[in-house]
């Protein structure tokens, strides 16, 4: 299973609730609709995001909620498999999908993409109810070492989620695992010397 990930923001922060509304949309007519190959996707709302350039100060309208004021956006879309990915990729902009594509796009702002493979975890729900998702890296060239050692202790794979980066399309860290909370594993204490983890909030704006 791979996983297409799209980090992005709007153009207007005025327009939250309008972007909002948009992607939910989206979400909605791959959902009724589904391309083949086409397993599920989310949408989540997270407050930063490191690799995703921020606004320009003072772009913060005060009309803006202040839940949302800032705040980043990260898309999920799940896939077979890597010609699945093709087929998402034309499906999007065409028939049935256009117009709420194309409400989207007019109100982004700035974006950035990354491919992921599950490792472990629930195939039948691997986004399952995750609420924190920690972004694991390592410096360039340390070795590879075993996933047992990068997570240690307290990954239940029925309620959490492994994946990998495939390619890459952008600046993410390596790993990413999903869970209700940030495992003993990733600690900084327990980390190889030189990984780092980061481990975001979210609030799931679709899920499907």
């Amino acid at each position: 299973m791979l996983a297409y990930l799209f980090w992005h923001r709007p153009r207007d922060t005025a327009t939250v609730k309008d972007y909002e509304q948009a992607q939910v949309a989206f979400h909605r007519s791959l959902a009724h609709t589904p391309p083949v190959g086409l397993l599920g996707s989310a949408c989540y709302r997270v407050r930063q995001l490191a690799w995703l350039p921020r606004p320009p100060v003072g772009a913060t309208a005060a009309s803006a909620p202040a839940d949302t004021a800032g705040a980043a956006y990260e898309d999920w879309y799940l896939v077979e498999d890597w010609a699945a990915l093709g087929v998402l990729n034309e499906a999007a902009v065409g028939r049935g999908h256009r117009t709420t594509h194309d409400a989207l796009a007019r109100r982004f702002g700035a974006g950035a993409g990354g491919l992921y493979e599950l490792l472990e975890g629930d195939r039948e729900d691997p986004l399952g109810e995750a609420t924190v998702a920690t972004w694991v890296g390592r410096p360039p060239g340390s070795p590879q070492r075993m996933l047992a050692e990068l997570l240690g202790d307290g990954m239940d794979p029925r309620r959490a989620s492994l994946w990998r980066r495939q390619l890459v399309l952008g600046p993410a860290p390596e790993y990413c695992l999903l869970a209700g909370e940030a495992p003993a594993g990733v600690a900084p204490t327990r980390l190889p010397n030189g990984w780092t983890a980061t481990t975001l909030d979210r609030t799931a704006l679709w899920t499907g």
